[in-house]
Order: structure tokens, then C-alpha cells, then sequence
């Protein structure tokens, strides 16, 4: 079944992409959430009409975006968890306490823009990976110790 994107996905495309997905996919998860429209003739003409008006809110978005990418690339985070004597976490640094580290240091970030692939869980200096946009990708350094 084709679908017309309404907002950059990832795995699947970009705002205005026509792509194919499977039918239960687009009925219960993309239509629901206003995320893709039927590729039918009167829509294409609709996404066409409006391109200019999307593409402009596309362009301040990513524009935004830099401007949080050039604030967390000043900002190094410290995050205290409990460890043991050889520096491996009893858990592990979730994207919730990134967040909110973030948020002490004055930068706002949505959890899910958070890429903890592999996790951490180690004491030391790591590198974190922040999705703001399809387009903009920050990384900001965390540096985790043992709690005392």
C-alpha cells in the first residue's frame, strides 16, 4: 500500500516520499498518529499544494536544531551511578537521566532523541549521539563516576 509521508520517519523516508508499507501498518500506527496520508491522486495534489509551507517549517526545524547542536557541543555532562571496584555500572546510564542531565545544564532534548545504542556501562568518558533532526546529529560527551 502507498503512502504519502507527513513527517520524516526513520527507516522509512523522508516528509513528501511516497513509499510502500503494508496495509495493517498504515491503517493502526500511520494514519492514527497523522504521520502519512493515502497516496491517492487528490492528496498528491494536496502535499503539492502545501510543499512550500512544509518545506519551510522543515527548514526552521533543522535550523533550530543546529542551534541545539552547537549548544551540546559546549556541554559535557557528569553523571554520578553506583559502581563497583573494577568501574562496571550496577545498571546502566539510561537516556531519562541524559535528559535530565541535559536539562540541569540548560539544554532541552526530548528522551527519544537520545541514541544509546549499546549502552553504557562503564565508568569513564563516552560519547553519546543526539538525534535532533533528520538532517542534524550532535554528540555530546558524558563523563560517568562512580558514586560516592
Amino acid at each position: 500500500m502507498e503512502v504519502i509521508l507527513l513527517q520524516d520517519m526513520r527507516g522509512l523516508g523522508t516528509r513528501g516520499q511516497v513509499v510502500d508499507v503494508k496495509p495493517g501498518y498504515a491503517r493502526n500506527y500511520l494514519y492514527p498518529r497523522e504521520l502519512a496520508a493515502p497516496s491517492t491522486g487528490s492528496n498528491r495534489l494536496w502535499f503539492e499544494s502545501q510543499r512550500k509551507k512544509f518545506d519551510a517549517r522543515h527548514e526552521a526545524e533543522r535550523s533550530a536544531a543546529a542551534e541545539v547542536a552547537a549548544e551540546l557541543a559546549a556541554v559535557k555532562l557528569t553523571i554520578a551511578k553506583r559502581a563497583s571496584e573494577t568501574g562496571t555500572l550496577y545498571g546502566s546510564v539510561t537516556p531519562t537521566e541524559v535528559t535530565e542531565a541535559l536539562a540541569a545544564a540548560g539544554v532541552q532534548v526530548d528522551r527519544r532523541m537520545i541514541d544509546l545504542t549499546g549502552g553504557i556501562k562503564t565508568v569513564g568518558e563516552h560519547l553519546v549521539r543526539v538525534d535532533l533532526h533528520t538532517e542534524v546529529i550532535a554528540e555530546v560527551a558524558i563523563e560517568v563516576v562512580p558514586e560516592t
